[in-house]
């Protein structure tokens, strides 16, 4: 892909990198970036040795949502915004949710509305000491649920944070992100790109079986009872304790080695 494509794509190891490269217009969506965006993540998932998936922005921000310059509808013309987000956005979130590895936002910069809930989407979030969120939906008068944000953002940070920042559409600087739970962790701009692939390598090259099922379980469990969970977890367990990782772990621990993961 080229350097001038809004998406571009690589791979290190076991783990892609998908990058926002609009910088010009802090990585705001147009349509060619949604259709790339699409592709990359598809590619991802396709990817049967990929592990982990890392999306970051290019230049001074993660993304600023959509270009008001490249508009889904024209002046004038009757706006379908359902049909809109099921069309582009609503998508996004669905496949980075079910994705069957974990996925890291790296934010460098802004991210607001699209791009707050893009990262909110992911699993893990490492934030630039210069990052800053902004669920700013109401502020442009539109519903601060969108996106499924009403959804995520509760069950991340509580429901009486997530009603202050979708209510009132606040910035949020990566500080406050990490004391109300919405940064996994905060570092200095320079260390912000090295951090990230430290961290998306760690679970490549992890228990990719034990993440993956991890990540299904807290998805599916968000609205189960304790009993349903219960017996999810344990039957997960089961399964998994036949499995080939937890028995090279233990041949690792009686040799007195690192286990040498394979995902299976």
């Amino acid at each position: 892909m080229t350097t001038d494509s809004p998406i571009l794509t690589g791979r290190r190891g076991s783990y892609r990198i998908i990058t926002l490269n609009r910088p010009d217009r802090l990585n705001a969506f147009n349509e060619a970036m949604h259709l790339g965006l699409r592709k990359a993540i598809e590619e991802a998932e396709a990817d049967e040795g990929c592990r982990a998936l890392l999306i970051t922005g290019a230049g001074r921000g993660f993304c600023t949502g959509q270009d008001l310059n490249d508009r889904l509808a024209k002046p004038g013309e009757t706006v379908v915004l359902g049909g809109t987000l099921e069309a582009h956005y609503n998508p996004l979130v669905r496949k980075l949710r079910a994705l069957p590895f974990p996925v890291v936002a790296a934010v460098n910069g802004v991210a607001a509305g699209a791009g707050a809930v893009i990262a909110l989407a992911a699993d893990l979030r490492l934030l630039a000491r210069s990052a800053r969120f902004a669920f700013l939906f109401t502020r442009v008068g539109l519903a601060g649920a969108d996106m499924g944000s009403a959804y995520l953002l509760p069950r991340v940070i509580g429901f009486g944070r997530a009603t202050e920042l979708l209510l009132l559409g606040d910035t949020v600087d990566a500080q406050r992100a990490l004391e109300i739970g919405l940064a996994t962790a905060v570092v200095d701009d320079e260390a912000l790109a090295e951090t990230a692939l430290t961290m998306a390598r760690r679970l490549a090259e992890g228990p990719a079986l034990a993440y993956s099922t991890t990540k299904v379980l807290l998805t599916r469990e968000l609205d189960m009872g304790l009993g349903g969970s219960l017996e999810l977890d344990a039957m997960t367990q089961a399964l998994l304790m036949g499995s080939h990782d937890h028995a090279e772990y233990h041949r690792a621990w009686t040799e007195g080695r690192a286990p040498a993961w394979e995902g299976r």
